[in-house]
């Protein structure tokens, strides 16, 4: 039997500021419902590769194609509308817009209001702490609140794709539960995501694979189950 082509496939990615290479060439593959997670430590080029992927860095690449398509060339907004969206790290949130206002620009791809409302009431659903604080400005929030507007927001455009930057980060260890189980509920629902997460145990806990970048270059790949069991992970990154 084959292998499915890959949803993302990117080859040679370099992510520069200025002088400085924050990726440094790195190939990763990701396929159609999968959950897939880059680790490192802070600063290793995590957070520059997925604002590269989605157009919000500089970037150059061999390759870097999604669902088949070159997207090397386009910008977010055409990016997001062809199904890869991201939820950046430190959720990005607008103080003094309120949670529906979020939702509304989160589903800007939908040009007809019927899906639009069919999204949100979606994600209400999906969210019903959301839908208690519709009309209440997304600042008076608690982190936890923030973190769930960030995804919806995010899923309001319907993507194929979804990149999580650091999702616990800042949140109490119990919202930090309910956040991943949110994101393995939405993987049984089909959706293929790219996650960047500090907490090593639990992002091997709930992927299929991963990466390890250290200094810009990917330097481990395997199966979750595999990177959990080796000793460089442990060491670096598990305390035992």
């Amino acid at each position: 039997m084959t292998n499915p082509a890959p949803l993302l496939d990117v080859s040679g990615l370099t992510v520069s500021y200025g002088a400085v290479e924050a990726v440094r060439g790195i190939d990763l593959k990701v396929t159609k419902g999968e959950i897939v997670t880059l680790l490192g430590a802070n600063g290793a080029g995590k957070s520059s590769t997925l604002n590269a992927l989605v157009g919000l860095a500089p970037r150059r690449a061999r390759q870097l194609s999604f669902a088949g398509e070159d997207i090397a060339h386009l910008t977010p907004e055409l990016i997001v509308r062809r199904g890869m969206t991201l939820v950046p790290e430190g959720r990005r949130i607008f103080p003094t817009l309120t949670v529906a206002e979020h939702l509304l620009l989160g589903g800007a791809k939908h040009a007809a209001r019927g899906p639009l409302a069919e999204t949100q009431a979606e994600m209400l659903a999906l969210f019903p702490i959301l839908k208690e604080r519709l009309h209440q400005k997304a600042g008076s929030l608690s982190g936890g609140e923030q973190q769930m507007l960030a995804v919806a927001r995010a899923l309001m455009s319907s993507p194929d794709l979804l990149l999580l930057d650091e999702p616990s980060l800042g949140l109490a260890p119990q919202v930090v539960d309910r956040i991943f189980a949110l994101i393995s509920d939405l993987r049984a629902r089909g959706l293929t995501i790219l996650l960047v997460e500090q907490n090593v145990a639990l992002a091997l806990d709930i992927a299929d694979r991963g990466y390890v970048l250290v200094n810009g270059r990917i330097e481990i790949a395997g199966s979750a189950r595999d990177l959990m069991a080796s000793a460089a992970i442990r060491d670096a990154y598990l305390g035992a």
